[in-house]
């Protein structure tokens, strides 16, 4: 996929992002309640740096940034322990913070963090 440029990503994050995201967040947390829905969950908290302001994951546009992540078991004990209650508060105070001008960068970079805090997955590789 291209990058998008700076313009649209802008555009997409005034008129679609800033309210899709915490409906995708709501979603994704009600599907990590379920044990089955659980992997579809996790992608989701993953997208969110896309949603937001269509982001791309380096890991699509280089295929080599990948090599950095943690294992999966790593992954999946660290979201058991720490993971879930966390990245529920730093998603909730990112959203809080989305609201008022002062706040608004500070979010955007919480939100872009959401997938390394929920499960230590590197969004930028």
């Amino acid at each position: 996929m291209s990058d998008r440029s700076l313009l649209v990503r802008a555009l997409w994050f005034v008129f679609v992002g800033w309210w899709a995201t915490p409906i995708v967040i709501n979603v994704a947390w009600a599907l990590n309640a379920t044990i089955i829905l659980l992997p579809l969950g996790i992608k989701l908290i993953n997208l969110v740096p896309t949603v937001l302001t269509l982001k791309e994951p380096r890991s699509l546009s280089e295929p080599d940034s990948g090599r950095g992540q943690r294992s999966l078991l790593v992954r999946a004990v660290y979201f058991v322990f720490v993971g879930w209650w966390l990245s529920f508060l730093w998603a909730n105070i990112a959203a809080l913070l989305a609201v008022t001008i002062i706040g608004l960068p500070v979010a955007y970079w919480m939100f872009n963090r959401l997938p390394y805090v929920t499960s230590l997955y590197r969004f930028d590789g």
